[in-house]
């Protein structure tokens, strides 16, 4: 069994997103009770989330962004730079303790502490853009986290594998002309799906031309496309990249139960993903890997998903 690291932490739940907005409190609460109630809370390692130095977060946002975003919540505004995107007072502050706890899992990892983690953390970060918050997103945990091996850490092949139902346009955009960070994302077609990015033809630019690949699924989109887009052209790009460290953009409103997603993923979709990753990053980084949640709005379907990829990781 593995050591796999747990970030939770009940002061998420404090950044209020408005009363019917899908992305809600309600969403690790219920993740948290099928934790416990499987047993699998106590066979993981707690990872604290601690507030993150915003010069690490300035690595990938600008500064009148981070400072126009705190100020909004200081003043009790009720959203961020987009309509769907809500905010409280206490938004910020809970944004820099998201992005630290994933940092922290990191850390972990690379001191060799935990062998992977999952931070089921909110608010979630794929959509943040460096200079504006949208699609739910106020910072950018999983490109903060990227940043922080790259530049901290001295490693040189960092992927991300994206597979919430939305494209990560923020994610793309922090690496677009990175060669070090391979981005790979399956999403909804963006001819239907928001936030309308992710075709095919976007593959990175100058130096990192070739370092993005996008899949985009046209509805239904179920188990069996998903399945030969990793056979080709994921895993064959993933193998010739060999990843110092894996991480995951961990969505899972691809099921055909989620709400917001016109895709129909099973439950056990998430497995298979996971047990695929797992085994990549075996092979090429001593196991290294760290899942952050993005999607993920029905709420039983999220924690009985969450509760499949935690098994796996912890049978890595």
């Amino acid at each position: 069994m593995a050591k796999t690291g747990l970030v939770q932490d009940i002061r998420f739940e404090r950044h209020e997103t408005g009363y019917g907005h899908p992305e809600r409190p309600e969403r690790l609460r219920a993740i948290a009770e099928a934790l416990n109630a499987r047993g699998l809370t106590g066979i993981c390692v707690r990872i604290e989330a601690t507030p993150i130095d915003i010069d690490l977060v300035r690595r990938n946002h600008d500064d009148e962004y981070l400072e126009r975003l705190r100020s909004w919540c200081v003043s009790g505004r009720l959203q961020g730079d987009m309509p769907d995107t809500g905010i409280c007072e206490q938004s910020f502050d809970i944004a820099r303790l998201a992005a630290g706890g994933v940092v922290n899992a990191v850390d972990a990892v690379m001191r060799g502490d935990i062998d992977n983690a999952f931070c089921a953390v909110r608010p979630p970060g794929h959509h943040a853009e460096r200079n504006r918050s949208m699609g739910f997103c106020l910072f950018n945990n999983i490109a903060i986290a990227a940043r922080r091996l790259l530049e901290d850490h001295g490693l040189s092949r960092v992927l991300i594998l994206d597979w919430d139902v939305h494209h990560g346009n923020g994610t793309q955009h922090s690496f677009d002309e990175d060669p070090r960070v391979l981005y790979v994302s399956l999403h909804g077609h963006p001819g239907i799906l928001y936030p309308g990015t992710g075709y095919a033809h976007e593959r990175g630019r100058g130096p990192g031309e070739g370092f993005t690949i996008n899949v985009p699924i046209l509805p239904p989109g179920r188990d069996d496309v998903w399945r030969a887009a990793f056979d080709d052209p994921i895993l064959p790009a993933v193998e010739r990249f060999a990843p110092q460290f894996v991480l995951i953009s961990a969505g899972f409103d691809a099921h055909r139960l989620d709400p917001l997603g016109p895709l129909e993923l099973e439950t056990k979709s998430y497995g298979w993903m996971t047990d695929a990753l797992v085994a990549v990053a075996r092979r090429h980084c001593a196991g290294r890997l760290v899942s952050v949640l993005e999607g993920g709005y029905h709420l039983q379907t999220l924690a009985d998903c969450v509760c499949l990829h935690v098994e796996r990781l912890l049978a890595a």
